[in-house]
C-alpha cells in the first residue's frame, strides 16, 4: 500500500503494546504508515522510501542479553527518527550514549518540563501531562543530542539531535494520556518530516477498486458475510468493485441474536443488491454443541463447523454442471477475506514469542488450504477505526458501521455452560430488550459494548405471591478505545432499573439481573 502514498512512515515494532496506537495516530494525521519488524535492513527501507522512521517502545531492557537491537544504518539514512521509550533508549546506546537502570520505575502520569519549545516541542506549554512506562532510562546522551525536556525522575525525558534530525523521547505521545501528544507526532511528521497529508478512505476506495478489477478480472469471488461491521465493509466495497460477479455466503448457525438472520438477508438483498445465499445450519450448530460447557471447546467446534459448511457450499457453486453442450465448471477463483491489519501484524512480528491463550478468536479465516482459492484481502493495511471509516465513505449505514462487536461463536459464549434452544431463546429475548433500551437512551454509540450473559445458576424469586426458581441474566457493559483495556460503564440506575424490570417481566424463565462492574484486567470484556 505505502507505494501508493508518496510520503510514509515505517514504524519498527519492538514489540510495545502502543505499537498499533503510534501507526493509528500517524494515520490519523493523514499520513500512512505500516508496522514493520525492529530488524529490517535499512538497505530494504531506502528501496521502499519512506519519509521517516519511528521506533516503537518495547517490553525488553537494551542491557539485556539478546535484546532486540535495529540496523545500525537507520541511522545513517539521512530521514527523520523518532525513537519512542525503548526505542530512544535504543538509539541512545546504539550512537554512544549510556542507559542505565533508574533507581525509580516510572509508571503513569508524569510531567514533563520542555526545554526547548521548538522543533518536536512547537506549540507545547512549558508543562506538559505525559504517560511513563519503563524502568531504565538515558543517564548520558550521544555526541550531538541535547536535552530538550525533563521530569523529576527522568533528566533525560527528551533528546534531540536537531542537525541530524533524530529525536528520542521517553514517554508515550500515542497514548490518550499524553493529551498533547498528537501535537508532538505532528510536528515530526508534517514539520520536521516534511510529509504531505494523503492517506484517506476517499482515495482508499479508489485504489481498493482499481487493485480488485485488475486482479479479479472476469473471475467470481466468493465471500462468507456475517453481518458485522468488517465482513459487511468487505462485501459492499467488493460489490462496489466488480458487482454480479460476487457471491456472498450467510452461514446462520441458530446462536445469532433475534431477528439477525431476517435483518441480514433484507439488508444485503434488497438495500445494496448483493448476490447473498443463506444457508440454515441451525440443526448441524446445536448438534455439535450438545453437552459441551467449555468456552473453548465451544469456539473450536463452531470453527470446525462452519468450515465444514463454508466447503460443502463453495463445493456446491464450484461443481460441474450439465448443459446442452455437455459439462461446465463453475470453478470459483477467488476468496475474500476480511483480514484486518493488526492481524497481519501479529502474524509476522518477531517480538515476543508465543503469549498464553486466553480464548481462541473465531472468524472466517483459516479455510481449508484444499479449497484452492486465490485469497484477497482488501482490508488487509487497515485498523478496526478505519474500517468503520471506510464503511462511511461506502454509504453503509451507521447502524452497520457503529455496531458493537459481536463474537464469531455468538451466543454460545454468552450462554455459561451447555448450549440449548430454549436457553438461547431466554438469551435472545434478554438482548434484544437490553439492546432496545440502550438505544432508546442514546447510550449505544457511547458503549464499546453492552450485551447479557445467562448464567448457569437458578435462584429463588416471588412473582405474583408464588415462589420461582428461574434463571438469572447478567448485563455487562464496557467502554474502551482500542479493547485492549476496558472500564466498565456507569450507566444510569433508571436506566439499569428499566432494563431489569422490563426482562424480569417479559421474559419468561428470568426472576432475577445482575450488573457486572468489573474492568479489564483482571477481567476480560466477554464472559467466555
Amino acid at each position: 500500500m505505502e507505494e501508493k502514498y508518496r510520503d510514509w512512515i515505517a514504524i519498527l515494532d519492538f514489540g510495545s503494546q502502543y505499537t498499533h496506537l503510534i501507526a493509528r495516530r500517524t494515520r490519523e494525521l493523514g499520513i500512512y504508515s505500516e508496522i514493520v519488524p525492529y530488524n529490517t535492513e535499512a538497505n530494504e527501507l531506502l528501496v521502499r522510501g519512506p519519509k521517516a522512521v519511528i521506533l516503537s517502545g518495547g517490553p525488553a531492557s537494551v542491557s539485556e542479553k539478546n535484546s532486540p537491537v535495529c540496523d545500525k544504518d537507520i541511522f545513517r539514512m539521512d530521514i527523520p527518527v523518532l525513537g519512542i521509550c525503548y526505542g530512544a533508549q535504543l538509539m541512545a546506546k546504539i550512537l554512544g550514549g549510556r542507559v542505565n537502570k533508574s533507581r525509580t520505575r516510572e509508571y503513569g502520569s508524569a510531567v514533563l518540563s520542555v526545554g526547548n519549545r521548538s522543533g518536536l516541542f512547537k506549540n507545547l506549554n512549558e508543562e506538559e501531562p505525559i504517560w511513563m512506562s519503563h524502568g531504565d532510562r538515558v543517564t548520558k546522551l550521544p555526541p550531538g543530542f541535547e536535552i530538550i525536556g525533563a521530569t523529576q525522575n527522568s533528566p533525560v525525558a527528551a533528546m534531540a539531535d536537531g542537525e541530524n534530525r533524530l529525536y528520542g523521547v521517553q514517554f508515550h505521545p500515542e497514548v490518550a494520556h499524553t493529551p498533547r501528544g498528537k501535537v508532538i507526532l505532528d510536528n515530526f511528521l508534517i514539520t520536521i518530516a516534511n510529509c504531505k497529508p494523503t492517506w484517506n478512505m476517499r482515495q482508499f476506495v479508489d485504489h481498493s477498486i482499481r487493485e480488485i478489477r485488475e486482479k479479479v478480472g472476469s473471475e467470481k469471488v466468493l465471500c462468507a458475510l456475517s453481518g458485522g461491521v468488517d465482513s459487511s465493509v468487505l462485501a459492499v466495497l467488493l460489490h462496489k468493485a466488480i458487482g454480479k460477479s460476487l457471491i456472498a455466503i450467510f452461514v446462520d448457525n441458530g446462536l445469532l441474536r433475534k431477528n439477525e438472520a431476517q435483518i441480514v438477508e433484507q439488508r444485503f438483498r434488497e438495500r445494496y443488491h448483493i448476490n447473498l445465499k443463506t444457508i440454515d445450519a441451525k440443526g448441524m450448530f446445536l448438534k455439535g454443541l450438545k453437552g459441551v460447557k467449555d468456552p473453548e471447546k465451544k469456539r473450536k467446534i463452531i470453527g470446525r463447523l462452519f468450515i465444514e459448511v463454508f466447503e460443502k457450499e463453495a463445493r456446491k457453486l464450484g461443481a460441474s454442471r450439465r448443459t446442452p453442450k455437455g459439462p461446465v465448471r463453475d470453478r470459483i477463483k477467488f476468496l475474500a477475506q476480511g483480514t484486518l491489519y493488526p492481524d497481519v501484524i501479529e502474524s509476522r512480528s518477531p517480538v515476543g514469542g508465543p503469549s498464553a491463550t486466553i480464548k481462541t478468536h473465531h472468524n472466517v479465516g483459516g479455510l481449508p488450504s484444499h479449497l484452492k482459492f486465490e485469497i484477497i484481502e482488501p482490508l488487509k493495511d487497515l485498523f478496526k477505526d478505519e474500517v468503520r471509516l471506510l464503511g462511511k465513505e461506502l454509504g453503509l449505514q451507521d447502524e452497520i458501521v457503529y455496531r458493537q462487536p459481536f463474537p464469531g461463536p455468538g451466543l454460545a459464549v454468552r450462554i455459561i455452560g451447555p448450549v440449548t434452544e430454549e436457553r438461547l431463546n431466554i438469551l435472545r429475548q434478554a438482548d434484544w430488550i437490553l439492546m432496545d433500551e440502550i438505544k432508546h437512551s442514546n447510550y449505544y454509540r457511547k458503549l464499546w459494548q453492552s450485551f447479557c450473559v445467562l448464567l448457569p445458576i437458578k435462584t429463588v424469586g416471588v412473582m405474583g405471591d408464588k415462589r420461582t426458581y428461574e434463571n438469572v441474566v447478567a448485563i455487562r457493559a464496557v467502554t474502551t478505545e482500542d479493547a485492549m483495556t476496558a472500564q466498565w460503564a456507569k450507566l444510569p440506575y433508571k436506566l439499569l432499573e428499566k432494563v431489569s424490570n422490563s426482562i424480569i417481566n417479559e421474559v419468561k424463565g428470568i426472576n432475577r439481573v445482575v450488573y457486572d462492574i468489573s474492568s479489564k484486567p483482571p477481567s476480560t470484556i466477554e464472559w467466555e
